[in-house]
């Protein structure tokens, strides 16, 4: 597998989706977490995975970004396996996955998004700093960047990871619980930021068990039950001349 941080990635595929499941199944420990998941993303939908705590949701994002071993021919991104677009996919986890006791500012912690493009061993240069700068501005994090993480409020934190994920400039983004300890003026300011990278052609992936987050914002609403994927609502087809049964189309 290619390491996270190593400079390298395929062009994308023309009319490929943005991401394509098939047939996914991955068990931890003689526990099986997904079975037989498949469905389609079009490039620039905004699509809601939704289901109880412990359904899957999680353990389906990290397994499309690679933190989760799968066949080498389960997912693919932009018609290549994930690793051949490692830049263009963004996580942003739950926010109980990071240590806030660690000694870093806002701004490091948002940094952190470029490094997929400077590689490990690399220093960022203006143009890092600028998109850094310009991810804490759409985020409301501008005059927090030179504060420790551990000094944050729930919803400042949840706001800092979403700019480390903006920082990457990728073209998928996956989202695991982002409404998570946002108040209601917050969770809209997050819509908003969210559509504007949908306006800019990204394509979101957006797990939450909030139920009443799914109502007339998204294009696709994929359900997920004890591992499986149990139903999908849509607006948006994915045109396809060879199906995958039993994908979901979207």
């Amino acid at each position: 597998m290619t390491p996270y941080g190593e400079r390298r990635w395929a062009a994308l595929t023309t009319g490929a989706p943005a991401l394509d499941v098939r047939e996914l199944t991955v068990a931890y420990g003689g526990r099986v977490a997904l079975r037989d998941v498949s469905f389609r993303l079009p490039a620039g939908a905004q699509v809601a995975l939704i289901g109880h705590n412990g359904a899957g949701k999680s353990t389906l994002l990290k397994a499309i970004i690679g933190l989760v071993e799968t066949p080498g021919d389960a997912i693919q991104v932009y018609g290549q396996p994930v690793r051949a677009h490692r830049s263009r996919v963004a996580y942003l986890p739950q926010r109980s996955a990071i240590d806030w006791r660690f000694p870093v500012d806002v701004g490091t912690l948002v940094m952190a998004g470029r490094y997929v493009h400077m590689g490990w061993r690399k220093r960022p240069d203006a143009s890092d700093r600028k998109l850094v700068r310009d991810a804490l501005a759409c985020c409301g994090m501008t005059g927090l960047a030179d504060e420790q993480i551990g000094r944050l409020s729930g919803g400042q934190q949840q706001r800092a990871l979403l700019a480390r994920a903006l920082a990457q400039q990728a073209d998928l983004l996956l989202l695991d619980e982002p409404y998570s300890a946002l108040d209601a003026a917050s969770r809209a300011a997050l819509e908003e930021v969210l559509d504007d990278q949908q306006r800019a052609g990204r394509t979101l992936l957006l797990a939450t068990h909030d139920l009443e987050a799914t109502r007339d914002r998204f294009d696709a609403v994929l359900e997920l039950h004890e591992g499986r994927l149990t139903s999908s609502s849509q607006r948006t087809v994915l045109a396809t001349q060879q199906p995958v049964a039993p994908a979901v189309a979207l």
